[in-house]
């Protein structure tokens, strides 16, 4: 399974310490050309790696970590998302609902990538936390993920596992998932909740 974020302001950098911590390789890929981003990737880590944003998407997992209003944009730079499983860790604050058609963010984003298996997650924690070691008070810190598509749950929640943190499974996203959407000017009411599920 390969990996890559895309989007490389702090919450793609958080996400790529997380990957550095563990030591599993990611390619990070912004609107900076490679060369610019590889001096900040590799003081992250050695398996941190800059790539162009085609290179990139190579990756079987991509983490969307653009603001919202570009995700159209990478999704033009891949004519198939077959095959590819897309981890959508944006938020939609301040965009108003009825430019969504109703839907719950993440919905309205998969139907920019056709194909691909849409997993909502690694969202609800600010940059600064999402970065730092998630093994906390005994215990690891929860990461929540929802999906229409049963089948995407087990790897995304398998890879926050590896990445040291407890993933909580809420089910759809118009139905628990909502509890990590904004909505408008409204965050959803598990948005910057801290949690830690103790060890058994």
């Amino acid at each position: 399974m390969t990996y890559a974020i895309i989007g490389f302001g702090k919450i793609g950098q958080a996400l790529a310490h997380a990957f550095a911590r563990k030591g599993i390789e990611v390619a990070v890929a912004g609107r900076r050309p490679p060369d610019a981003l590889a001096p900040q990737a590799r003081a992250i880590g050695p398996t941190v790696v800059a790539r162009s944003l085609k290179d990139a998407l190579h990756a079987d997992t991509i983490i969307l970590a653009v603001p919202f209003g570009e995700h159209r944009e990478v999704a033009n730079a891949l004519p198939d998302w077959s095959r590819k499983t897309i981890i959508d860790a944006t938020n939609t604050y301040g965009v108003p609902p009825e430019d969504l058609d109703g839907l719950p963010s993440s919905a309205f984003l998969a139907k920019a990538y056709p194909g691909a298996k849409l997993v909502k997650g690694f969202n609800h924690l600010i940059a600064a936390t999402l970065a730092g070691d998630p093994v906390v008070e005994g215990g690891h810190r929860v990461v929540f993920l929802s999906s229409d598509d049963e089948n995407a749950m087990a790897p995304v929640a398998a890879l926050a596992k590896q990445l040291g943190f407890a993933p909580v499974n809420l089910g759809r996203l118009g139905e628990g998932g909502a509890l990590v959407h904004a909505r408008g000017s409204t965050w959803g009411p598990l948005i910057f909740q801290d949690l830690f599920k103790k060890s058994q």
